[in-house]
């Protein structure tokens, strides 16, 4: 009998580490299934397929919750498309900026950034991009530059400095924005369209629908593996994870070709597999990722595109989907102070920055404050969520350096241009460079080689 009970403990252990690593795997795809249904299919969309949702304003808290989109930018405006490449290309237009700061991700179902048009990729002058799905195999058109997708569908995320000469122009941002375009090649090639397609995805079911996709919430835990079913027959990993990895999932069910069916799985493993789902989203928004200095977390250099990286892309997705490459652009995050306690509004801290991080024009930097209840900007009374290079009014030493004080109540009139309000609970701060000079890109490999501020408790 007890031997009987431990090879039950055993085989609950063994089929709960293989359910979590698997989840761990196919997170990122069911987070972004996740997030199609939400901008692109649902019931209200807010761009159907081929489409580019343009958003109103920066990711305030409330169009954060709308976008359900984790820890934004708001020094940028956002567009959000995605593409549908099973029946045929699309194309991207690009506009001349006039050396305003713009790019658009181009990102696969398993969200690595692929590709990229505007910002160090292709500049800012515009053009006409071809974006063909796997197995393509038709002429590009003349003047256009071919852009070869992994995966059937791909997330295009437009992103536009807001700012211009050290003002917002949130109007001139739009207009770039509005000439962000794409058209399906029949369409644009001046031949009848396809014919609508009509789409019948399992939706999503959350327990917490207000928070972002990432949270992988959902009411039935089992969804999750249905969603990574569908979602990975329409969209394969490369060949070398197909051949090498996925036969380790077979004992889950989950194989390619095959759609999951829960009552063909071993209750024992299918108990594992729902516990995996449900703890899966929670486990990797604690998890430290990359190299720990002075309270912050430093990703390693695959973030954006992460091949083989499973554990820094799972991360990522969860709390920093559709995060760019190093050499788009540069993250780091801070969730503790410099004594390694967790950060919360209870507390008032100082932040010593020797210089601004070091960026290329039209590029910027900025570090942004978010909730970490629900990964969304902090509203506060002066409606400021980031301070950086856009903040003019920001205080600076006679050496370049300055003080940010980060804090619920205003540090007072003196020194209210360098205060970055906190939620009265818990949170974190993304420092940013977008156009990162070279040092800056070397910081996710060693934080030492330029002076990273801690967070100080006063």
């Amino acid at each position: 009998m007890c031997v009987f009970s431990l090879e039950a403990d055993q085989y609950e252990e063994w089929s709960y580490s293989l359910a979590l690593q698997a989840a761990t795997y196919g997170g990122p795809l069911v987070t972004m299934y996740a997030l199609r249904q939400n901008d692109a299919l649902g019931p209200n969309p807010k761009a159907p397929p081929n489409a580019i949702w343009r958003m109103e304003n920066i990711s305030t808290p409330q169009l954060s919750q709308e976008a359900g989109y984790v820890t934004p930018n708001v020094n940028v405006v956002y567009g959000f498309g995605f593409m549908d490449l099973r029946r045929e290309p699309i194309v991207l237009e690009a506009p001349d900026s006039n050396n305003r700061y713009y790019m658009v991700e181009i990102i696969d179902m398993w969200t690595n950034a692929f590709a990229y048009v505007g910002g160090k990729a292709t500049g800012y002058g515009g053009g006409k991009f071809l974006l063909a799905g796997p197995g393509w195999k038709g002429e590009v058109p003349e003047g256009m530059h071919r852009i070869d997708c992994p995966t059937p569908w791909v997330l295009l995320q437009p992103r536009v400095h807001i700012y211009r000469a050290g003002k917002v122009d949130l109007a001139g941002a739009k207009r770039i924005l509005n000439g962000i375009r794409t058209t399906p090649l029949s369409e644009f090639s001046g031949k009848k369209a396809n014919r609508t397609v009509r789409y019948n995805y399992p939706v999503p079911e959350s327990v917490h629908p207000e928070l972002p996709v990432s949270v992988l919430d959902y009411k039935d835990p089992l969804q999750f593996w249905e969603i990574l079913s569908l979602a990975m027959n329409e969209n394969p990993p490369p060949k070398d994870q197909v051949a090498a990895l996925l036969p380790l999932f077979q004992p889950l069910g989950i194989e390619l070709g095959k759609k999951w069916e829960r009552r063909k799985v071993d209750p024992k493993m299918l108990a594992s597999m729902k516990k995996a789902a449900q703890q899966i989203g929670a486990i990797l928004n604690g998890l430290p990722i990359g190299t720990q200095m002075n309270g912050a977390s430093f990703p390693p250099p695959t973030i954006g595109n992460f091949g083989t990286d499973y554990f820094t892309r799972a991360i990522i997705a969860r709390v920093g989907l559709t995060a760019n490459t190093p050499v788009e652009s540069v993250y780091w995050m801070y969730t503790r102070d410099q004594n390694g306690d967790p950060l919360t509004g209870s507390k008032k801290y100082t932040m010593l920055f020797k210089a601004g991080i070091p960026y290329e024009e039209p590029g910027f930097w900025s570090i942004t404050m978010y909730d970490a209840k629900n990964n969304y900007t902090v509203p506060n009374k002066i409606n400021r969520y980031m301070l950086g290079s856009d903040s003019k009014d920001l205080k600076k030493n006679p050496d370049g350096s300055f003080t940010i004080y980060v804090q619920v109540d205003s540090p007072g009139r003196e020194l209210e241009s360098n205060w970055l309000p906190s939620p009265p609970g818990p949170f974190y701060l993304i420092p940013r460079a977008y156009q990162p000079k070279r040092e800056t890109i070397g910081i996710l490999k060693n934080p030492k080689s330029w002076p990273v501020p801690a967070l100080i408790p006063q």
